[in-house]
């Protein structure tokens, strides 16, 4: 006898906070709101002094923009529904809120890992071509690869969003993450996902680990560069410049692949360590970024020391 499922397409989704800690959801809601508005002044003040700062209008600054943009993106997105969830009991939201936020989560990822590709092709050109940096970094050729980068995460994201919609869902309508995310949503419905299950696979083998690859062998010809580089001196300077872009890869992949691996192997690992491991997956690189940035790179340090310095001081030679 077949099995009939009640179609209740038509339901809304109900997000999940902390399973078995609702009465703890306050409390628990304080450092995550302290993390959200460290993001949102810390790559909030990187982007104004990048657009500020005349002396930050380089390309290398232009793709940290990028790079902060990413991330207040990023924070922007899921945000609202977790604060609504820990702070309000907001479960509820609806099928096309929903899946716009999956849309943006996973593109802005994708966008993410090609920033820093893009970075790396910075610091590539940079050290292999010094004398020629600018004229081939120009400023309209820095907007086409932001361009480029965006297009390609927002193309690629699409085909299986535009999915969720045709998909009917008859099981439990209960998310596993106060945020929407594609792999949560696909568990729900009662169709052939065979597709959305496999494209997936696809774009993180053929961008993720392409990209993360490609920046490795980036700096394989940036190493290969300097090691040929005669002054001591000299050699310390061009790998300083690179030592920020080297951190925000590390915290990016790193925190990316802690979490595959928790998916993954993770069976018998508690509920609550997938969550809590995913919400450290959403914010640790974008509270670090600024971070980074701000203790290892010079100029912004400069730049900082001159925003919050009294004007009277500012105008002294």
């Amino acid at each position: 006898m077949p099995v009939i499922w009640l179609n209740t397409s038509s339901c809304p989704f109900l997000l999940t906070g902390f399973p078995s800690l609702e009465k703890a959801h306050h409390l628990i809601s304080l450092p995550l709101l302290m993390a959200y508005i460290s993001i949102l002044l810390g790559n909030g003040t990187l982007l104004f002094l990048i657009k500020d700062d005349h002396n930050l209008h380089e390309p290398m600054y232009y793709f940290l923009g990028m790079l902060a943009a990413t991330d207040l993106g990023v924070t922007l997105t899921t945000m609202p529904t977790v604060l609504g969830v820990l702070w309000l009991n907001h479960r509820e939201i609806g099928h096309g809120a929903c899946f716009s936020q999956a849309y943006f989560i996973h593109t802005l990822s994708i966008v993410e890992s090609g920033v820093l590709l893009a970075m790396a092709y910075d610091r590539f050109v940079a050290i292999r071509n010094p004398l020629r940096y600018t004229t081939i970094l120009t400023d309209t050729r820095v907007i086409k690869i932001g361009i480029g980068v965006v297009m390609r995460a927002g193309l690629s994201i699409m085909p299986i969003i535009i999915r969720l919609h045709w998909f009917p869902y008859c099981q439990s309508h209960v998310l596993s993450h106060a945020f929407c995310l594609h792999q949560d949503v696909i568990k729900l419905a009662c169709a052939d996902i065979t597709f959305n299950r496999l494209y997936p696979v696809v774009v993180v083998f053929c961008m993720g680990l392409l990209d993360f690859l490609v920046i490795c062998f980036s700096y394989f010809l940036i190493l290969k560069t300097v090691m040929s580089i005669a002054s001591t001196d000299e050699r310390t300077k061009a790998l300083n410049t690179c030592v920020s872009h080297i951190c925000c890869i590390l915290v990016f992949y790193g925190t990316e692949v802690g979490l595959t691996f928790i998916h993954r192997f993770g069976k018998n690992i508690p509920h609550i360590v997938h969550i809590t491991v995913s919400y450290i997956c959403f914010l640790f690189p974008p509270f670090m970024n600024p971070v980074i940035f701000s203790i290892k790179t010079k100029q912004i340090q400069i730049s900082l020391l001159r925003l919050f310095s009294p004007p009277y001081s500012r105008t002294q030679p």
